[in-house]
């Protein structure tokens, strides 16, 4: 699939209410969205035919567009049955979702007021974010050069497309040194999370992970902080200071495309591949997993 180029796909995509034939689903040049970043996405995984925490995504989708000053046409039902019936379409039981929101063509300026907000869903086959091989080794990460911003300076709190820019930027220079992805620090110098993932730390059996206050507190993030409390596993969420990697035992990370990925290098810092990390990932494996009724005997 990698060889295919994204439009060139087969299948369907939902798009302001109607499944169009994957090719024909196109916007114009002059798209708002495209210009001027005034979009949101979602990005969700299907497991055995069941999309994990759909509408707590779909939740999200319409806050995001409610900061870039938006309201999504389409109710969290409706998105959520689009997505469901997609995926039966698609005739995928685990498959990548991505849902997207944004302004469109009818005016063109800084202000659009009275754009169109389209929406649409994609649905197509994504194995694995990493390497598997690399996976199961942990990850190599370079230090970002870019830095999150300020939430006085950007919608933090949305998953808007303009916040990835500098994700996008990281991610390429990370890759064109060898590593996997670069980890970023925020605005105050303090770490903050991957390009597309969030970050947890291993100490004496403690998990320490920085406050989401100018990223986003990932859905998979939230799932893997309660999972690791039913293990009656210590989670502190707290600032955390670039030079305290040294002393960190192990990391992972987490996110619907990432699941839970270990770390075995952040520069110059190295991490094991632990039994913590090894656990979470099980377990969010198995929670991902739906969960069917069992036949009565």
């Amino acid at each position: 699939m990698a060889s295919v180029p994204f439009d060139q796909l087969d299948g369907f995509i939902w798009m302001n209410g109607e499944f169009v034939k994957w090719a024909d689903a196109k916007i114009h040049v002059l798209t708002h969205g495209l210009h001027y970043a005034s979009s949101v996405f979602e990005g969700e995984r299907a497991y055995g035919g069941e999309i994990f925490k759909l509408t707590e995504h779909t939740e999200r989708l319409h806050e995001s567009a409610r900061i870039l000053g938006f309201t999504i046409p389409y109710s969290v039902a409706e998105i959520d049955d689009a997505c469901r019936t997609l995926l039966k379409k698609q005739g995928f039981t685990d498959a990548y979702v991505r849902p997207i929101a944004w302004r469109g063509s009818e005016m063109m300026g800084v202000s659009a007021q009275n754009n169109r907000i389209n929406c649409a869903v994609a649905i197509w086959q994504w194995p694995s974010y990493f390497d598997p091989a690399q996976k199961l080794k942990g990850i190599r990460l370079d230090l970002a050069e870019y830095r999150r911003p300020d939430p006085r300076t950007a919608p933090s709190k949305s998953k808007a497309a303009g916040l990835y820019m500098i994700c996008t930027i990281s991610k390429h220079a990370a890759e064109a040194k060898g590593y996997a992805d670069a980890m970023m620090l925020d605005w105050r110098g303090q770490v903050a999370e991957a390009t597309g993932a969030n970050v947890f730390f291993v100490k004496d059996g403690k998990l320490h992970t920085p406050k989401p206050d100018c990223f986003l507190d990932g859905i998979t993030r939230r799932t893997v902080i309660d999972l690791a409390k039913r293990r009656n596993l210590e989670v502190i969420e707290r600032a955390i200071m670039p030079e305290e990697l040294e002393g960190f035992e192990q990391c992972f990370l987490t996110g619907t495309a990432a699941e839970v990925t270990p770390v075995s290098e952040i520069g110059p810092y190295n991490f094991q591949v632990g039994e913590i990390a090894k656990t979470l990932m099980e377990d969010y494996s198995a929670e991902v997993q739906p969960r069917r009724a069992l036949a009565a005997e």
